[in-house]
């Protein structure tokens, strides 16, 4: 299904009871809405969940330019207002959770509680050149080029090889992302720098990490998790930076568990 928010049409997807509590998916870069088809059948029998590719992945639109986090993140807020969605758990991978952390902060009426997986709130200065080198290769070669460095980051060398039906999944999905949106992306990730702020966080968060992660290391959801008071962090064994997908029994038990919690307090609606 798509709808325009922001001046762009957005594809997203709603499964599960409309009364029910929401909970909305949020990708990394490089992917689209099926990153989550692990979750769906975890959460749908009790929750409504929305999944959205982001602008400039999958069948939303991607304007040419570089997207500010900023912009990301008043995506998936007009998104919710667009559905009529009041409040609801924002779940974000990678980049979805950089979203989420700015969402938390600048439109937390909308959030019910957090979930950051496998993220970071600061990309350090010395960084920027490697985002930038990523940039000029993707226009000048397109996604090819970053695809078997990609799933080399996002899966451990022991899922690639047990599973290589899943692991060309992923290689198709990251070859059909488009190279304009992909690079706006990466702009919003280049800059991001939300540490300093996190303390500001006061929704229910919690954050899980898969213990090989080298994109965004265990160490940087530690930074994020001691700065959000209150917060929970949960490190998922045998998963790189795609733990959602790579550990599906784990995650869907920590992430339901959380869930629970939420619902029981009574502020997760739609």
């Amino acid at each position: 299904m798509k709808v325009t928010v922001n001046g762009i049409s957005m594809n997203y997807t709603l499964d599960g009871p409309a009364s029910a509590p929401a909970v909305a998916l949020s990708h990394s870069l490089a992917a689209n809405l099926s990153l989550w088809d692990a979750q769906v059948s975890a959460l749908a029998h009790r929750y409504r969940v929305l999944r959205y590719d982001i602008r400039g992945h999958g069948g939303s639109d991607a304007p040419e330019g570089a997207y500010p986090l900023a912009q990301l993140a008043s995506d998936a807020h007009a998104l919710l207002g667009a559905l009529g969605i009041r409040r609801a758990c924002f779940v974000g991978v990678s980049l979805g959770g950089m979203i989420g952390q700015l969402l938390a902060l600048e439109h937390p009426e909308v959030l019910a509680g957090l979930v950051l997986c496998d993220t970071t709130s600061r990309v350090p200065p010395e960084a920027r050149a490697l985002w930038d080198e990523r940039i000029a290769e993707v226009r000048e070669r397109g996604l090819e080029a970053q695809v078997e460095a990609t799933v080399g980051r996002w899966l451990t060398a022991d899922f690639r090889e047990r599973y290589p039906d899943v692991v060309e999944r992923v290689r198709g999905v990251i070859r059909a992302t488009n190279p304009d949106g992909y690079i706006g992306c990466c702009h919003a990730i280049r800059e991001v720098d939300l540490t300093d702020r996190l303390a500001g966080i006061a929704v229910p968060t919690l954050v899980l990490v898969g213990d090989e992660d080298l994109s965004t290391p265990v160490a940087a959801s530690q930074a994020i998790h001691e700065r959000i008071d209150g917060s929970t962090l949960i490190t998922l064994p045998r998963a790189a930076h795609l733990s959602n997908v790579e550990q599906p029994e784990a995650f869907n038990r920590a992430l339901v568990a959380f869930l629970a919690k939420v619902e029981k307090t009574g502020a997760s609606s739609a």
